[in-house]
């Protein structure tokens, strides 16, 4: 009895291990140590040679022991962007060091202070109680403090926010705050944990893949089929670091597995809108998924959607789908509804957004498009 009970014990905390690991490389980036969004001159983080005695150690628990002030969480983080090195070569967290080779910690730009102050950025929200905040997010906003946004993020408006409200939460309190993210350029539903308590229930949630989020976004091409699935796991592309591409695991130990289901929700000349599911929330996934398939996302320029992908060869048609450009100069992606068990009740909370004024325009235009075709 007692072996099961110790058994037991192991693996709870061992899940209970993992889930914090998950929240923090999910949604927190106070060192930015994992962030290289750049292809600029790499800064040397750390470097040491191994000591000739040195015991094979896994390279995440040795650096831990060397960087004082760093978490293993971090570390493993960065190995799994590619920004550890064993004599000049990238390694897994998980790569055993040996005596003599010289190792690295390598960051896109150098350490800043990203201290989270208030500021008075309008917020729509959709919900608020004294557990949870649902924010309809604008694109354009990046959501957290990271290399060359310092400031003017959805974490500082929400630092304003509490102050002005009187709850007065600290956004700097890594056991609060966000639980996911979404991309700068991307709108809609994000949720908020205003408790520890609150961000670990809900993060279990996005652990176990139990919430709910759909996205709808606009890709070039016409499909055949009414829904699928893509299953392709996820890593940073090798030869441009800013962005992701599809991996063999095989081929890339460092990828990570991502799922999206999609469902044609109407169909346009040469363009389609559909809704996208998500069984995992990588980094990308949509746009990396869908371009995988031959469906960039309208707009994308980081993944080829800004190119004439369907179309007539006509200066007119060209002109058109500048004027869309014009209209949503982004990626028409929208994260359109969010599903998730409230962490003190146990109700079950959904939420839908409206889709956002570029998004909308871009969508009627096709529409439009579509029916002057038609006529």
């Amino acid at each position: 009895m007692k072996t099961c009970k110790c058994a037991f014990f192991f693996v709870t905390l061992q899940r209970e291990i993992e889930v914090a690991t998950y929240i923090s490389n999910k949604v927190t980036d106070e060192t930015n140590i994992e962030n290289l969004d750049s292809q600029d001159e790499l800064f040397i983080r750390y470097e040491c040679v191994v000591d000739k005695g040195q015991a094979a150690t896994r390279v995440d628990k040795y650096l831990a022991e060397h960087m004082p002030g760093t978490s293993r969480t971090r570390i493993q983080a960065a190995a799994d962007n590619g920004q550890v090195l064993a004599d000049g070569k990238t390694v897994s967290s998980s790569y055993k060091v040996k005596p003599g080779e010289t190792i690295q910690v390598l960051l896109s730009h150098e350490p800043h202070d990203f201290t989270i102050t208030p500021e008075n950025i309008p917020l729509d929200i959709v919900y608020e109680d004294d557990q949870v905040l649902v924010v309809n997010k604008p694109a354009g906003l990046v959501v957290h403090p990271g290399h060359g946004n310092y400031e003017h993020t959805l974490l500082h408006a929400l630092a304003y926010h509490f102050q002005q409200s009187g709850t007065d939460l600290d956004m700097n309190n890594p056991d609060i705050g966000l639980v996911h993210r979404i991309d700068k350029d991307t709108s809609g539903l994000l949720l908020i944990a205003k408790t520890p308590e609150a961000k670990t229930k809900l993060g279990l949630q996005f652990f176990h893949h139990t919430t709910e989020r759909t996205y709808n976004a606009l890709v070039w091409g016409t499909f055949d089929e009414d829904e699928g699935t893509i299953d392709g796991a996820l890593a940073r592309d090798n030869r441009d670091r800013t962005i992701y591409r599809v991996y063999d695991i095989e081929e890339n130990p460092l990828a990570k597995p991502a799922v999206t289901h999609y469902k044609v929700l109407e169909r346009y000349p040469y363009v389609t809108l559909v809704e996208c599911r998500l069984e995992t929330g990588r980094t990308h996934q949509i746009r990396v998924h869908m371009t995988h398939i031959g469906h960039p996302l309208f707009a994308d320029e980081k993944y080829g959607g800004t190119i004439i992908r369907k179309g007539l060869r006509t200066q007119k048609y060209a002109q058109y789908i500048q004027n869309c450009f014009a209209l949503c100069p982004r990626q028409v992606l929208h994260a359109k509804t969010l599903g998730f068990v409230h962490p003190a009740t146990g109700e079950q909370m959904h939420f839908d957004s409206e889709w956002a004024p570029d998004f909308a325009a871009v969508i009627n235009k096709w529409r439009n498009y579509q029916m002057n075709t038609l006529c």
